[in-house]
C-alpha cells in the first residue's frame, strides 16, 4: 500500500518493495559499483522480458524512448506480451497494425496512437480514475517488468523519475524486473520521486531529449471560454488545470490575479510563465504552502528547465496528488477540466464519441470531488459550444447512443461554453437544464428547448 510522505518521513528506514537495498541495508552499499555492474544496451535489457509478461511503460514524456523502441525491435523473441500504459507522445509502434502477435495494449487512458487499436480489438481500455491506476498493479494487473526514464543518480545513488512519477513509483516498487533508461535531458524533479540504482535490474544509459508537447493554437471561442473561466478565480486560490487549449486560455485572464497556487495531476508552460510574472506564488496554499505539486508533467523544453531541481515543484505519485482526500485539504482548489457532451440532466461524458472511446476518465473525477470537499472549492467544465465545425451541438437532450457518464450529474458544479457559465449543483433538473440551454450555441436552442418541452411538458 501507498504510504503518504508524512508516514514515509517517519519511518527508520526508506521503505522498498523491490531492489536489494532492502536485503543489504545502506551501509553495506556501493552504489557505483552495482550502477556500474547493471548497465548494458537497450537489447540486452530486453532480455530480461519473457513472452506472456505485462510490461508497464512510463507516461507521456516520461516514456523511456529507447526502451520502447528496443522492445518493438526485439519483438521476434516475444508472444503475448502485455503493454500497460496510459497516454503516449510518441508512436506507439507496439500498437501498430501487425504487432498483435506480439504486443497487446492494456491503456487506461485511450490516446491518439491506441485509438485504432483499441476499436479494431487490438488493446483494451480499463475504465479506472487516475488516482486508482496504481491499485491495479496491486490487485487485478499485477507487474512483470516496469520501463522507466530517470534522471542521472546523485551523489547518495538516487535517480528521480523527473516527469513522470504517476503510476511509475508504484511500478518501480512492485514489478520484480525494472529496467530503467538513464538519460541526462531527464530534469531532477524534487519531492516523493525518487528510486535507487539498487532497486534497478538493468541500466540503459542512452542521452536523448525529451518528447514535447507544442503549446495549442488558442482560438477566439477558447478564448472566450477561458475569460468566463477566470472570472471564478479568486486572488489565492489553489488551482487544478488540464491540459490544451482551453486550460492555456484560462492561463491568459489570470495575469491581474495575485498568489494563486498549484495542486494538480500535471501543469504545462503556461504555468511557468505565470510563475515568472509573479502571479503563481503558493503562498496562499495552506496545504504544502509554497510548492506547486504534480504528478507528471508535459510541454516544451522551457518547462522541462524550469523544473529541474527546481524547490519550488513537488511531485508525488498519482495515489497521493489525485486522492481526492488529499487534494482537498488545499483551501479554495479550483479544478479546470473539459469534456465532449453534456446532456440536459447535467451528465457530463469526457471520453467517448457515440460508442467510441477516444480518452479515458483521467484524473478529471478526482479532481472534481476534490473541490467539491474543499473549503471554498469550485469545480468547472469547460468546453466549447458546438463540434465538427459548428455542425454539431456539444449540449444535448440525452448523451449519444453508446457514450458513458464520466463525471455524474450529482458532481457536476459549472459548465462553461464560449456563451456563458451555467451553475448548475443544487438546482432542480428544468433550471439545470434551462441553464444549460441558455449557453448553449444560438444555432440549437431552439431544438434543445423542443426537446426540453417533450422531456419536462413545460416550456423552456
Amino acid at each position: 500500500m501507498y504510504t503518504t510522505p508524512e508516514i514515509r518521513n517517519e519511518l527508520p528506514f526508506r521503505v522498498f518493495a523491490a531492489g536489494e537495498i532492502r536485503k543489504k541495508g545502506r551501509g553495506d552499499l556501493n552504489w557505483r559499483e552495482i550502477y556500474k555492474e547493471r548497465i548494458v544496451s537497450a537489447d540486452e535489457a530486453m532480455k530480461k522480458i519473457k513472452s506472456g509478461s505485462r510490461v508497464s511503460i512510463g507516461n507521456c514524456a516520461g516514456e523511456a524512448a529507447c526502451l520502447s523502441e528496443a522492445l518493438v525491435r526485439n519483438r521476434e523473441q516475444y508472444k503475448d506480451i502485455e503493454i500497460s500504459m496510459m497516454l503516449s507522445l510518441g508512436k506507439s509502434e507496439y500498437a501498430a497494425p501487425g504487432m498483435e502477435p506480439y504486443f497487446r495494449v492494456l491503456t487506461e487512458f485511450v490516446g491518439p496512437s491506441t485509438r485504432d487499436t483499441v476499436k479494431a480489438g487490438h488493446g483494451d481500455y480499463v475504465p479506472c480514475h487516475f488516482s486508482q491506476v496504481p491499485n491495479l498493479f496491486d490487485t487485478t494487473l499485477p507487474l512483470d517488468v516496469a520501463m522507466v526514464a530517470v534522471s542521472p543518480p546523485d551523489k547518495h545513488g538516487y535517480c528521480s523519475l523527473g516527469v513522470s512519477v504517476d503510476y511509475n513509483r508504484h511500478a518501480v516498487e512492485t514489478a520484480p524486473t525494472v529496467i530503467a533508461q538513464v538519460n541526462k535531458y531527464m530534469p531532477r524533479t524534487l519531492g516523493d520521486c525518487f528510486i535507487h540504482v539498487s532497486e534497478m535490474t538493468c541500466i540503459v544509459e542512452r542521452d536523448e531529449p525529451l518528447r514535447e508537447l507544442k503549446p495549442p493554437v488558442i482560438t477566439d471561442v477558447e478564448r472566450a471560454i477561458g475569460e468566463h473561466c477566470a472570472s471564478l478565480i479568486r486572488d489565492g486560490d489553489c488551482l487544478q488545470l488540464g491540459i490544451g487549449a482551453i486550460p492555456d486560455a484560462v492561463l491568459l485572464f489570470l495575469r491581474d490575479k495575485r498568489d494563486l497556487g498549484i495542486h494538480s495531476e500535471m501543469f504545462s508552460d503556461g504555468v511557468v510563465e505565470l510563475f515568472e510574472k509573479g502571479v503563481v506564488t503558493n503562498r496562499a496554499k495552506n496545504f504544502h504552502r509554497g510548492k506547486m505539486l504534480a504528478t507528471f508533467l508535459m510541454g516544451t523544453r522551457r518547462l522541462y528547465d524550469f523544473v529541474d531541481d527546481n524547490p519550488c515543484v513537488e511531485m508525488h505519485p498519482v495515489t497521493y496528488i489525485n486522492d481526492p482526500l488529499i487534494a482537498s485539504r488545499n483551501d479554495n482548489l479550483v479544478s479546470i477540466n473539459s469534456c465532449v457532451q453534456v446532456d440536459l440532466l447535467g451528465q457530463v461524458c469526457s471520453e467517448m464519441v457515440g460508442a467510441t472511446q477516444i480518452s479515458g476518465a483521467g484524473g478529471q473525477v478526482d479532481f472534481v470531488r476534490a473541490a467539491t470537499l474543499s473549503r471554498g472549492g469550485r469545480s468547472i467544465i469547460a468546453m466549447p459550444s458546438t463540434a465538427m465545425k459548428g455542425t454539431v451541438s456539444k449540449i444535448v437532450p440525452t448523451l449519444d447512443e453508446g457514450a458513458c457518464v464520466t463525471t455524474n450529474r450529482n458532481d457536476v458544479e459549472y459548465i462553461i461554453t464560449e456563451y456563458g457559465v451555467a451553475r448548475l449543483r443544487h438546482k432542480p433538473v428544468r433550471e439545470r437544464a434551462r441553464a444549460l440551454i441558455g449557453i448553449a450555441h444560438p444555432n440549437f436552442r431552439e431544438s434543445l428547448k423542443e426537446a426540453f418541452k417533450r422531456r419536462f411538458n413545460a416550456d423552456a
